[in-house]
């Protein structure tokens, strides 16, 4: 009998701690944790970026990461997962989305790690505006 896929999501709109939620992940039976970890860039082009700005339908938000995460987990045969993305205005060089994967073998880990994070720019329902010294952008698409 395998054990059930164990699924944290955050959505903070206070600075997000990549290793906190790291240590909420649970890793009994896991052999490989693979994470991934956005950041704010400080410049854009030849722009300065002053801050991100991410707008989200947060009702979805959460149920959206949540079904990310056990596709991602059905098709990976993974362990648990955390994944969290900020809302609000986010600094350069700060965290905008953290994913930490946890798995038995390590492959499955980076495969589904990568997954998640295309999957969740196309899927889930967040928006950003850009606001650099040149003015301020909303991003096309989602995520």
């Amino acid at each position: 009998m395998s054990t059930p896929l164990e699924v944290i999501v955050d959505t903070p709109s206070a600075p997000l701690d990549p290793d906190a939620l790291l240590q909420r992940l649970p890793v009994e039976g896991v052999g490989a944790v693979v994470s991934f970890v956005g950041l704010t860039r400080g410049t854009e082009g030849d722009a300065k970026v002053l801050r991100l700005e991410f707008d989200a339908w947060q009702d979805e938000l959460p149920k959206v990461l949540h079904r990310l995460a056990v596709q991602a987990g059905e098709a990976h045969g993974l362990r648990a997962v955390a994944i969290a993305h900020r809302i609000g205005s986010v600094e350069p060089q700060e965290p905008i989305v953290a994913i930490h994967v946890g798995s038995a073998h390590r492959g499955p880990a980076f495969e589904a790690c990568r997954w998640l994070i295309d999957e969740l720019k196309q899927q889930a329902p967040l928006w950003k505006k850009e606001v650099t010294d040149h003015g301020a952008t909303w991003k096309a698409g989602l995520g």
